[in-house]
């Protein structure tokens, strides 16, 4: 599947800082430490409505984790995937009346445009669920062949008997994962299963739905394993950050964790499981089902995404929070102080900004306080002279380089 375009990431002067991120896994900010090339996963959207600004939030947060990278030097091998055959797909395809292919490629075309237009740097593989359906059913067999699974009326589960680490990525007790499953696309209730926390890996087909030929029968994958394989595919076990929103702690990641363990006999799966908080409007988690949207597309047309992606950068990553009108006006602000300083022939010395900022991020992604610590040199370019006749473009280059932000 085809990615978006990339821009040109300018070369930063001086050295970078190792970068420390939250592990949900670890309960902890740990250093990351990358080889030379440094590997990550984010999950990516299920394309039945267009991107709204809670998916942006995700993706800018593992945005800014690959630009810190790349600062240090490293190459970064980046993984995102398109869920695009899943249950709310089909719905929203025959609610509409639309085909459910026409409806994904739509969506995601508009996900490609509204990600080129905030700056997120493209992943090297983009890969659609559809296009890895016969190596998922590859995988399954294999844990087949392991004793892992068991099958029921057609379909074939995951049995968390066999999966000795299951709960160490959430860490949650098993009635906080039973209420978190039944919402969150599982099937706890189902009869015939030997757990209620098994969890499916292949869906037998149903009428009217899609289906692939495959050893297991025809049908389409659960799910988790469809990131358990392409994350494999790409990346390998161990690799260093898989990313997503913090709904994804679990099921998502926990029952993929235990998948790649048993394929790979490695653990952890992923280094890191790092998550970013959810975007609320009118008090509640934005949500598709729920249909209090704010959607990207309709963003970047009324304002400049460049105020959009600040918007964002005001918040910690790994914070909860709620979208106001009020936030883009504040961000239309700070967006054109920082242009008007960066316009003079000269300003403030930027060698000690452009350390801040690299520390600030750093420091578990603390975009406030970079964005803090720009504002002030903004606000001294303003307010007098400056001595520095290329402090002015070595500030336009940090916020393109490392925050996104072109000016």
């Amino acid at each position: 599947m085809r990615s978006w375009a990339a821009q040109n990431v300018p070369k930063l002067p001086g050295e970078s800082i190792p970068l420390s991120l939250y592990d949900t896994s670890a309960k902890q900010v740990r250093q990351t430490d990358p080889g030379p090339t440094a590997r990550m996963y984010v999950c990516g959207i299920t394309p039945y409505d267009a991107t709204h600004l809670g998916h942006a939030n995700t993706y800018h947060a593992f945005d800014l984790v690959g630009r810190m990278w790349r600062d240090a030097g490293h190459e970064v091998h980046y993984t995102q995937n398109a869920t695009d055959v899943d249950d709310p797909l089909l719905e929203r395809a025959e609610q509409t009346g639309v085909d459910w292919r026409e409806l994904a490629e739509r969506e995601i075309e508009l996900f490609r445009g509204d990600m080129e237009a905030l700056r997120i740097l493209p992943p090297r593989e983009y890969v659609g669920v559809t296009e890895v359906v016969g190596r998922v059913a590859e995988l399954i067999s294999k844990l087949s062949a392991k004793g892992v699974t068991y099958a029921l009326d057609g379909d074939v589960y995951f049995s968390v008997a066999d999966a000795p680490k299951f709960g160490q990525v959430s860490g949650y007790d098993e009635a906080e994962m039973l209420a978190l499953f039944a919402e969150r696309g599982g099937d706890p209730d189902r009869a015939g299963k030997r757990h209620p926390l098994d969890w499916l890996l292949w869906r037998a087909e149903r009428p009217g739905e899609p289906a692939w030929d495959a050893p297991l029968g025809r049908g389409r994958p659960g799910w988790h394993i469809e990131c358990t394989a392409i994350a494999l595919d790409s990346l390998g076990g161990g690799y260093d950050v898989a990313g997503g929103g913090s709904d994804l702690i679990f099921p998502h990641h926990e029952c993929g964790a235990s998948e790649g363990h048993a394929l790979t006999g490695e653990w952890p799966f992923a280094k890191f499981y790092t998550h970013a908080g959810m975007v609320a409007l009118d008090g509640e988690k934005m949500s598709k089902s729920k249909g209090n949207l704010v959607f990207v597309s309709r963003l970047r047309v009324a304002h400049d995404p460049m105020a959009v992606r600040l918007v964002l950068l005001a918040r910690h990553y790994r914070a909860d929070w709620e979208y106001v009108p009020s936030l883009m006006a504040d961000a239309e602000r700070r967006l054109a102080r920082w242009r008007a300083a960066v316009a003079l022939p000269a300003g403030p010395r930027a060698e000690e900004l452009l350390a801040t900022v690299r520390a600030r991020l750093a420091d578990d992604l603390d975009s406030p306080g970079a964005l803090s610590a720009i504002d002030a040199w903004a606000e001294q370019a303003l307010d007098q002279d400056g001595p520095d006749p290329g402090a002015p473009a070595l500030v336009r280059d940090l916020a393109d380089a490392l925050l996104g932000v072109a000016l």
